[in-house]
């Protein structure tokens, strides 16, 4: 009996002592917590309704990289070129595309028109430029698909290039594949869509397009 109640004495101080464990991790937890809430509070400055006012209209305005796109509005001639693989056989098709800014000029809405692979070819594009983060964003779908393609990068003035990354679902395993796109201002009338896809692990130009401003 003195064996038993022993027994039971220790298994007791055993769970109020792992009441208390449990309490102060707890209570650790909970403070360790708080200070990543109040650190990144005081890392958010503290507007006033005018400031805050004031940054939502910078936000909603406009600006030079907008008035970049509205320079697009118009009718288009694409000549299409594929390659399914790395050195691969070219495939060529023809498109028309009608680009217009909407919204208010705040973004760009592109229709593609044409054939490809003997079949008809419609697609829509959108391009974005986010005056918060100061980088752009393109969107693509089309009737060969049920997906949608979006990727996002900034545009280099030296280069008269906008270079965007994002990542595709291959149809073929249905696994999510990173992809490129290279979009070059050659002149007023001219511009050049370059695609970039991996394939073992390697990328390869998978598309380009000339577009001829009528």
């Amino acid at each position: 009996m003195k064996k038993l109640t022993t027994t039971f004495v220790i298994l007791v101080m055993c769970f109020v002592s792992c009441k208390k464990e449990i309490k102060t991790e707890e209570t650790i937890t909970a403070k360790d917590t708080n200070t990543v809430k109040t650190e990144e509070t005081a890392a958010e400055p503290v507007l006033d309704s005018a400031a805050q006012m004031k940054a939502w209209q910078a936000y909603a305005t406009p600006g030079a990289p907008h008035k970049l796109m509205a320079d697009e509005v118009g009718t288009w001639n694409c000549d299409m070129t594929f390659w399914s693989e790395p050195n691969g056989k070219a495939e060529k098709a023809t498109s028309t595309a009608e680009i217009k800014m909407i919204l208010g000029g705040r973004y760009q809405e592109a229709n593609y028109k044409g054939t490809m692979m003997g079949q008809p070819f419609e697609g829509k594009s959108t391009l974005a430029y986010n005056n918060a983060s100061k980088e752009y964003t393109t969107t693509f779908i089309d009737n060969m698909g049920t997906g949608m393609m979006i990727a996002m990068g900034k545009y280099d003035e030296k280069t008269k290039s906008m270079e965007l990354k994002g990542d595709m679902v291959n149809p073929l395993n249905g696994k999510k594949t990173p992809y490129r796109e290279l979009y070059t201002i050659v002149d007023n009338k001219t511009r050049k869509m370059e695609m970039f896809d991996v394939k073992n692990g390697e990328e390869y130009k998978s598309m380009e397009i000339i577009m001829k401003k009528k």
